[in-house]
């Protein structure tokens, strides 16, 4: 979500933190399976990643603009953004419900063993 919000905010940012002329790039979550000290080990890791794609306009008149009069964008598309985020929202939702169906059940047969 951190990534997402990250993307939404910088969509339209032509320089970096240091005031260059340079786009944002999109970040986005990868999954793996395994642990960061032994991916033998059950287990996730996400690494963040950053797409090297930019979107070009031609907006002569923009300050960030070239010679040629080309803006560089961060390709962000605010759409794509928003279906991610309503996903992860949507499992994190999932993840807690079955916790605690998982935990409803643990006390319930735990009831059943006394």
């Amino acid at each position: 979500m951190d990534a997402i919000a990250q993307n939404i905010a910088n969509m339209n940012s032509t320089r970096d933190a240091a005031g260059r002329v340079a786009p944002y790039r999109r970040r986005f979550a990868v999954f793996m399976a395994g642990r960061r000290e032994n991916p033998a080990l059950p287990g996730v890791r996400v690494q963040i990643k950053e797409d090297a794609s930019v979107r070009e306009a031609y907006e002569p008149f923009h300050p960030d603009a070239d010679s040629r009069g080309i803006v560089r964008y961060p390709n962000i598309d605010l759409a794509i953004e928003y279906v991610n985020a309503l996903e992860a929202s949507r499992a994190y939702e999932a993840s807690v419900t079955a916790m605690e169906v998982t935990k409803a059940m643990i006390n319930a047969s735990l009831r059943l063993l006394a």
